[in-house]
């Protein structure tokens, strides 16, 4: 008797919890991924991810952080309206040269569970980006001159 109702009691708590809300239920993020591609160290950069409200009534961030303090979300003040949309900034200063991932976390009124959204790149010292930006631009060149190229018939 005692493990039918042990069973019951741990079914009914997992109906409960499948049933809370997810962020997805409520509102739609443009990108939940977003890559800076190389950035330069010490030149904070920014990116501005656009959550839209797909619910029938409006909704509240929360709450907004990050899994680092070099990575920085702003915080949404008024609530979303259904249908409106609102932009939540994210700065990430590029102080340290790496390949970074690093997430970004939002907390609506009433969901359980943050949504987790991902920012991603690659910080060079000021001379490697420099190198970089060269060698893209005489790929471009290059590529523009074969384009140009016209077979002779």
């Amino acid at each position: 008797m005692k493990k039918i109702l042990l069973l019951a009691t741990a079914f009914m708590f997992s109906l409960a919890v499948m049933a809370q809300p997810k962020a997805e239920d409520v509102a739609k993020f443009n990108t939940e991924k977003y890559d800076f591609g190389k950035i330069v160290a010490g030149t904070p950069v920014t990116y501005s991810f656009e959550i839209k409200n797909i619910s029938d009534k409006p909704i509240v961030v929360e709450n907004s952080w990050a899994s680092c303090g070099c990575t920085t979300p702003e915080k949404i003040v008024d609530p979303i309206m259904p249908g409106a949309t609102a932009l939540l900034k994210v700065q990430y200063n590029a102080a340290a040269q790496s390949v970074f991932t690093k997430d970004v976390f939002v907390q609506f009124t009433g969901i359980a569970q943050p949504k987790t959204l991902v920012i991603t790149g690659e910080v060079l010292s000021p001379e490697a980006f420099e190198l970089w930006v060269k060698e893209k631009d005489k790929e471009k060149k290059d590529k523009a001159g074969k384009t140009k190229e016209k077979p002779n018939n």
